[in-house]
This record gives structure tokens, sequence and C-alpha cells, in this order.
């Protein structure tokens, strides 16, 4: 199982408003909704590097 780091995190509301329906729409919870979004925006730049060690067929 990955770590996780936990840090507190200021959001505008309106923000926080429409993240909320979006991770209702999804069935997520917030703080999924907010982790999904921001991993996208890794792979999508081109920061995100996958895990080698890992394997497709788990």
């Amino acid at each position: 199982m990955s770590q996780k780091k936990r840090f507190l995190l200021r959001l505008d509301l309106r923000l926080y408003e429409v993240l909320e329906k979006w991770s209702a729409d999804d069935l997520r919870s917030v703080n999924a909704q907010i982790e999904f979004v921001l991993t996208e925006a890794a792979k999508k730049s081109g920061r995100w590097k996958e895990d080698k060690s890992k394997s497709g067929d788990e």
C-alpha cells in the first residue's frame, strides 16, 4: 500500500463546492477527488512517472 502524506489544505469556498459536487457525481470522497485530479494533471504534464516495479497482472 502506498504511503499517504497528511497536510492541511485551504480552498476557496466556491472551488470546494465544485469539488464536492464533482466528487459526488463520481462516487468519490472530496479527498479522493482532489487526489485523482492532481494525479491526472501530473500525468498529463509528464511529471508523473509510473512505478516500474509494479506489475499490471495483480
